[in-house]
C-alpha cells in the first residue's frame, strides 16, 4: 500500500504542478527565456522560447481572453489530481483511475506527434511533450502492478 501511495502522490504532485504553472505563462516564459539565454544562447531552443514568450505577451495585450483556454487547461490538471485522490485512498476499488491515467499518458504521444507539426511545434519540443506521458506512466505502472499484487494477496 505504501508503494502505491508514494507513486500516486508523485503523479498527483505532477498534475498539480502542471496545473498551477499553466496560469502565469507570460511570467514563466520570461524567466525561461532568460535562463535559456544564459545557458544556451544562439540556439534554436533559445529562438523558440523567445518566440513563444513574444507571442504570449502580444496575445495577452491584444487578446487577453485567449489565456482563458490555458486557465481551463490548468483547472483540468487540478481536477484530475483530485480524481487520483480516490485511488490514493482505496487503490483496489479505484484501480480504474490508475488505468485511466495510463491511457491518458499514452494519449499524450499521438497528440504531440500529430498536433505538434500542424501547430508548428519544433520536433525537439514535441519529444519533450511526449516525455510527460512516458515519465507520468512510470509511477502509474508501478502503482498498478502493486495494486494487482494487493488484489491477489487479498483473494487468497
Amino acid at each position: 500500500m505504501r508503494r502505491i501511495r508514494i507513486c500516486l502522490s508523485l503523479f498527483i504532485a505532477g498534475l498539480v504542478l502542471s496545473g498551477i504553472t499553466a496560469f502565469p505563462l507570460v511570467h514563466e516564459t520570461a524567466l525561461l527565456s532568460r535562463a535559456v539565454a544564459y545557458f544556451a544562447p544562439n540556439t534554436s531552443l533559445f529562438a523558440w522560447v523567445v518566440r513563444v514568450h513574444q507571442a504570449l505577451v502580444a496575445t495577452s495585450i491584444q487578446y487577453p481572453f485567449l489565456a482563458y483556454g490555458t486557465d481551463w487547461l490548468a483547472f483540468a490538471h487540478l481536477v484530475l489530481a483530485v480524481l487520483f485522490l480516490g485511488a490514493w485512498r482505496d487503490p483496489v476499488r479505484n484501480r480504474w483511475v490508475i488505468e485511466f491515467g495510463l491511457i491518458a499518458c499514452a494519449g499524450v504521444i499521438p497528440l504531440a506527434l500529430i498536433a505538434g507539426p500542424i501547430r508548428g511545434i519544433p520536433l525537439y519540443w514535441r519529444f519533450g511533450d511526449c516525455s510527460f506521458g512516458v515519465i507520468g506512466a512510470i509511477p502509474l505502472v508501478i502503482a498498478l502492478k502493486s495494486v494487482r499484487r494487493l488484489e491477489s494477496s487479498a483473494a487468497v
